[in-house]
């Protein structure tokens, strides 16, 4: 079921990749949208630091687990606003241009086409703009641009793959006639999934002309795994914003909801909302469980 015509569509889809020298960190019937990082390697001997925020890059400090904590959450909350909440925000308003203005059908391939590359955009002008600002305002000159710049392709490519599945996914699980909790989690899953191998295809193709990403290891396999399971909560929320589909299911409708009448810009934002509150509510619960040293969010 196409999640058709109203003026709001749509993960998260993202959040932030890498850097070889410093990693960094980087959807429907009548709504629609999407929501997703990569630590880069250089050739020379790289001084360990924080997966997704390559620009703030610094020797992983070896700190008490309290620190550990808030240095979790911190770089969470950075990532969310300068990747998540772009990438649901770019989501939607590319499926405004796909449906009302290019002639796109929610369920063919250029709409989902062109709702993933709003989710890349998103994410990329998402990441460089927040670094560039913070370089700016700080005057920090640890944050290297082009290594940012990388760090925003690796993550947007990565995003592009997500934001892509998003809406066909959806159409699937909802003609399978699911109830909203399955298709809520079947998102999650499939789109954390397409996320991941986005990528570690990234990573394979990137790794070679982009001096501050790195080649596919299992190391970082396993740091890309953590994120695209917070990437999945993301678009999983995101479902949330569709309130056609068996609304009294629905546990975000009153939240997350986007109506008819909601303005289209006023839809934007609620989606970059549901992406950011999915990714938020995800990789909080991982910062809480996982041990030190094996989350993105980690110093390496």
């Amino acid at each position: 079921m196409a999640l058709a015509r109203q003026h709001n569509i749509r993960l998260m889809s993202s959040v932030a990749p890498s850097d070889k020298a410093t990693p960094s960190t980087t959807y429907s019937s009548n709504t629609k949208r999407e929501i997703h990082s990569d630590p880069p390697r250089l050739q020379h001997a790289a001084q360990p630091t924080y997966y997704p925020e390559g620009s703030t890059a610094r020797e992983a400090p070896r700190q008490e687990a309290s620190s550990g904590m808030m240095d979790r959450f911190k770089i969470t909350a950075e990532v969310t606003f300068s990747k998540i909440f772009p990438a649901g925000f770019g989501w939607q308003s590319s499926s405004i241009v796909a449906e009302e203005y290019l002639g796109y059908a929610p369920d063919t391939v250029a709409f989902a086409l062109t709702t993933g590359l709003g989710d890349a955009i998103g994410v990329m002008a998402g990441h460089c703009a927040y670094f560039a600002a913070k370089k700016s305002i700080t005057g920090d000159e640890s944050i290297n641009m082009e290594r940012e710049t990388q760090t925003g392709l690796l993550l947007a490519s990565a995003a592009f793959c997500s934001g892509t599945a998003w809406q066909p996914l959806v159409d699937v699980l909802q003609a399978a006639n699911l109830s909203f909790i399955q298709v809520f989690a079947g998102t999650w899953i499939g789109c954390g999934t397409a996320f991941y191998l986005g990528l570690r295809g990234a990573r394979t193709i990137l790794s070679g002309p982009c001096t501050y990403i790195h080649e596919p290891t299992y190391e970082n396999s396993m740091t890309d795994k953590s994120l695209s399971v917070a990437i999945g909560g993301a678009t999983g929320f995101f479902v949330g914003t569709d309130t056609a589909y068996l609304p009294t299911q629905n546990f975000l409708i009153n939240t997350l909801g986007i109506h008819a009448t909601t303005p289209a810009f006023a839809g934007c934002a609620i989606a970059g909302t549901s992406t950011s509150l999915g990714f938020l509510s995800s990789q909080a619960t991982l910062n809480v469980m996982y041990p030190t040293g094996k989350l993105w969010n980690d110093g390496k």
